[in-house]
This record gives C-alpha cells, structure tokens and sequence, in this order.
C-alpha cells in the first residue's frame, strides 16, 4: 500500500518503528517481488526501499576493510575495480547472480538479509570472513556475516525493525588469493546446484597460513568451513591436500535432494570436482600476488 524511500538510516527506522513489524526492508526488492507474486508471502502494509540512502551507495576502504553500502548492487561490485582486486570471489559471486537485469538492480545486502541457504554473493562474502552491520533502535553494530543466518530465509537482522547498513571484509593483500565457483543448470537464472567460494593466505614458507572457505546450499544455511579451513592449514598448497579437503566437507555437509536442481549424488560429485579448483586457483592467485 505504501512505498518509502528514506534518506536517512534515522529516517528509515522511524519508518519501520511507525508500522511495527508491518512493513519491510528491501534492496532492489527481487526476491520479495518473487515471492509475493507467487503467494509464498503476504504483502507487506508498506515497503522501505534503502536504496536511495545517503552515504550508502558506495564502497571505499576504511580502517583496514573494503565497505560496501547497502545500496551498492551486484553489477556495481562486479566493476569495481578495489574489489576485483582485493575481493575477486566477491566479484565473481555477484557475477552469476540472476541475469544482468536482476544484477542491476539487486543488492548485496539484499542477498544476506535475504538469508537464502544458496545466496551466490553471500558465499562469496562469507569466504572473505565478511562482516555486516545492523541499525536499529538502540544504535548500531557489527557481526559476522556468518553469525545471520538462522535458517532458510531466516536471519537474526529483524528486517521489519532493523536495517542491514553496511558489510565490509578485510581485502586480500600480498600472498592472499580468493577464487569462486558455481554449478548450476543450463538456463542459468535459477538457483544454484552448488557455489563454492576460497580464500587462501600463505605463509612465508609457501605453506597455507589461512583459509576462509564458502558453501551453500548445503543445509539449511550458508556454510563457513571452518573444520576444512582448519585442516588445511599448515599444509603444502598440492592437488593431493585440497582433494582431502574436499573429502572433510563431504563428511560435515547436509546435502539435499531436490527433483528440481540436483540430487545429492551428483552435489557429492560436484564438491568432489570443484573445491579442489577452487582451492587451488585461490592458492594460485595468493602465490602471484607476492
């Protein structure tokens, strides 16, 4: 019934305290458009567009992080130029991302509050050991971009009384390399099989210092790595550690069946196949960033 477009984040809250709980937060509004049209939510009294925000349609790097504002879309961190070199799985996740209209007008802060299990630009994110930060009521605050999600389309950002602002990740820098990958159908423009995302540090002995590795869908939320990441660390970055690697996942991973998209055989197959690329091509870039 009613479309905001507040050019303030006190503006918006006020919006969002005034229908208490009736109105929503959109980005570009995709996936909600999606969903309401085909019956799996109810329309909202009113929608708050935070697209149009001042001094969040931008990305800048400050104290040590690449910021990215709620209002910058896909395309927008696709071009980049600080991103794709200093965030290039980011970049590539945001690449897949619908079609290039979709990307145009849909965000990344969309995508994580969103909290879909298979959000593209969000495996990217959490790769990178992403950050967001959530305004509400009683002020503001950072948590990891991991820490969100709750379950499919369940995050712990109250979107009808809260505002995702900002995220930010630390950029990669000399010996760090990042890599994505996604599988998906031949049409392109539905939701993926499996995306996979890697960030790799190495160490001064050419050995693997740090890794942040990105999953989904493999359950019921994005998946951060952890227990491969750890596994990794310390080893040789060869074909034979990250082959191992892949193995680890499989052992921690819920996969699902779905008639639709993939059954879990051939996910099994798929993570088998493409996290030791990934992992490699992060290695890859981390070893030619030196």
């Amino acid at each position: 019934m009613n479309y905001h477009t507040p050019a303030t984040v006190e503006e918006a809250l006020a919006v969002l305290h005034e229908y208490d709980g009736r109105a929503r937060v959109v980005g570009g509004g995709t996936d909600l458009l999606v969903e309401t049209r085909r019956g799996l939510r109810r329309p909202f009294d009113a929608v708050v567009d935070a697209s149009r925000i001042d001094g969040l349609r931008g990305i800048s790097e400050t104290d040590g992080y690449i910021v990215i504002g709620c209002g910058v879309t896909h395309t927008e961190i696709v071009n980049e130029p600080l991103i794709r070199s200093h965030g290039q799985c980011l970049a590539e996740s945001c690449g897949v991302i619908g079609g290039p209209q979709v990307r145009n007008v849909g965000t990344l802060a969309g995508n994580v509050a969103h909290a879909l299990p298979a959000g593209d630009g969000t495996i990217g994110l959490l790769a990178l050991g992403g950050d967001v930060e959530v305004a509400g009521q009683n002020g503001t605050r950072w948590m990891p971009a991991k820490d969100t999600f709750q379950g499919p389309g369940r995050s712990h950002i109250d979107r009808q009384r809260e505002l995702l602002t900002r995220l930010r990740f630390r950029p990669t820098g000399d010996s760090e390399g990042s890599a994505f990958h996604r599988v998906m159908r031949p049409q392109g423009l539905c939701l993926p099989i499996i995306s996979m995302a890697a960030r790799i540090t190495l160490a001064n002995d050419g050995t693997i210092g740090r890794v942040g590795i990105g999953m989904g869908p493999v359950g019921p939320v994005p998946w951060f790595a952890e227990p491969v990441a750890d596994a990794l660390v310390g080893s040789p970055p060869l074909p034979e550690h990250f082959e191992q690697a892949a193995e680890l996942a499989l052992r921690h991973v819920q996969l699902r069946e779905s008639k639709y998209r993939a059954t879990r055989e051939y996910r099994e197959a798929m993570i088998r196949t493409w996290l030791p690329v990934i992992l490699a091509t992060a290695a890859e870039r981390a070893g030619a960033s030196r």
